[in-house]
């Protein structure tokens, strides 16, 4: 399963190398493309991450670490950790694009901003390469659902750091997160964890992918397309139980 695991990070680590150059819009309508993105992926929250979530505290609880004792919901902190962060992050960069736009340098946040919020997300691209190795041994089916809601949640996140840097993105960004994500699924391969670190690693994964998912790809009423939205959230649900 390794080896499926390793092709399945190449696939993904595509999204960013190859697919930003593809005219998407040619082929599907932008507002239908992303409002199904967003079903998929709201539907990954609230049918994987959050139960993963749950069951993750219980083990957790289990293994009796010394460490987390005095932490009653350790895992609920960490995923709060995650989505603060990076919520902290986008504050960031939108401030220091409001205060070069307002002082007419540009419409774009600094190299030193830009550096920061791409080394967050390549350290999450990274745990998410790792995850991908990690979970290769479970239900075949659900493994595939993953890999096809982190493709779909990359694509937008894509999107939205190409907004926020256009030049410096397509020049350096993507390439840093394309082997980040590869550099992570080797680790899986080569390394193996603990079942305690894994769960904390998953814990801070999930509050920022929750963030992302909600803030990035919950789409604009304005701007989407329901029954898109719909299809995608009732699609991955029903393939989700069929697994």
């Amino acid at each position: 399963m390794q080896t499926i695991g390793l092709s399945l990070a190449v696939a993904l680590a595509l999204v960013h190398a190859v697919l930003p150059q593809i005219n998407i819009a040619a082929v599907i309508p932008v507002r239908r493309c992303f409002s199904f993105a967003g079903g998929v992926s709201i539907g990954f929250v609230f049918l994987s991450i959050l139960p993963k979530l749950g069951q993750t505290q219980i083990d957790l609880d289990q293994a009796a670490v010394i460490l987390l004792q005095p932490l009653e919901n350790s895992v609920y902190l960490l995923a709060l950790l995650g989505l603060i962060l990076f919520y902290g992050l986008d504050r960031l960069v939108l401030t220091a694009r409001r205060f070069n736009r307002t002082s007419q340098v540009m419409n774009r946040a600094s190299q030193i901003v830009f550096w920061i919020h791409i080394s967050a997300y390549a350290m999450l691209n990274a745990i998410f390469g790792y995850m991908l190795l990690v979970l290769s041994d479970r239900n075949f089916g659900q493994y595939l659902l993953y890999f096809v809601a982190v493709g779909l949640h990359f694509l937008i996140i894509d999107r939205g750091l190409r907004a926020h840097h256009p030049i410096l993105y397509d020049r350096q960004g993507r390439w840093l997160l394309t082997g980040a994500l590869l550099a992570g699924a080797i680790a899986g391969a080569v390394a193996e964890l603990s079942e305690v670190a894994i769960a904390l690693l998953w814990s801070f994964l999930a509050g920022s992918t929750i963030l992302n998912i909600l803030k990035r790809e919950l789409p604009d009423a304005q701007k989407s397309c329901f029954w898109s939205f719909l299809s995608g959230a009732t699609l991955y649900a029903g393939l989700l139980w069929l697994s």
